[in-house]
């Protein structure tokens, strides 16, 4: 049995999709809110001075905190059901379905939230590895639960979850630079649908 990971926005979907969700799940005002106050932010990310991790744990602590827990989940199957269906990668979706039929292991690892990718993941049959926001009696907190599954933390949740020396070829696809360090994980590597090898990780191929 091989072992197959999948980076979810951009890899298997047509474009980053967390900022979609975010749009439908915060509320208009604090949408508006939001844009004013986390302008400067913003621009630091587009001008490389800010992480996206920075930016994305704001985002979540401005236009997520309080919110109810059971309306943001109906967010999360509602965009499952509704909207991702319509930007997944037709060739992505039939390269999943080409390793279940092998019997290979298929691990999504993404960096968004689990309130939509668990449901498309379980239509789909594939384990999954992601972010989840904090809950409290029934409220989210507006942080994150535990670190984002970015960059590194994607590689040692990987590892944390599976003994890598049990498969015979391990997989990996990806579709930016911060996917290095899971793809750094396989034997065979995928950077934006070309197999590439470790020297390409972090480049254009």
């Amino acid at each position: 049995m091989d072992l197959a990971l999948f980076d979810f926005d951009g890899t298997i979907t047509t474009r980053e999709m967390l900022p979609d969700f975010l749009r439908k799940a915060i509320p208009r005002r604090r949408l508006i809110i939001g844009q004013v106050l986390l302008a400067p932010l913003i621009f630091g990310y587009k001008a490389g001075w800010v992480s996206g991790v920075v930016v994305r744990a704001a985002i979540v602590r401005v236009g997520l905190s309080g919110m109810c827990a059971i309306k943001y989940q109906e967010h999360g199957v509602e965009f499952a059901e509704l909207v991702l269906p319509s930007v997944v990668r037709p060739e992505m979706l039939e390269r999943i379905r080409w390793h279940r039929e092998r019997g290979d292991h298929v691990v999504v690892v993404s960096g968004a939230f689990d309130v939509y990718l668990s449901h498309w993941c379980k239509a789909h049959g594939l384990d999954l590895i992601c972010s989840s926001l904090e809950t409290r009696h029934g409220r989210l907190t507006g942080r994150y639960s535990g670190k984002q599954c970015v960059r590194l933390e994607k590689a040692r949740r990987v590892r944390s979850q599976y003994d890598l020396a049990r498969f015979a070829v391990v997989y990996a696809y990806g579709d930016t630079p911060e996917d290095a360090d899971l793809l750094k994980l396989a034997d065979r590597k995928y950077y934006q649908g070309a197999e590439v090898g470790v020297s390409c990780m972090g480049s254009n191929p």
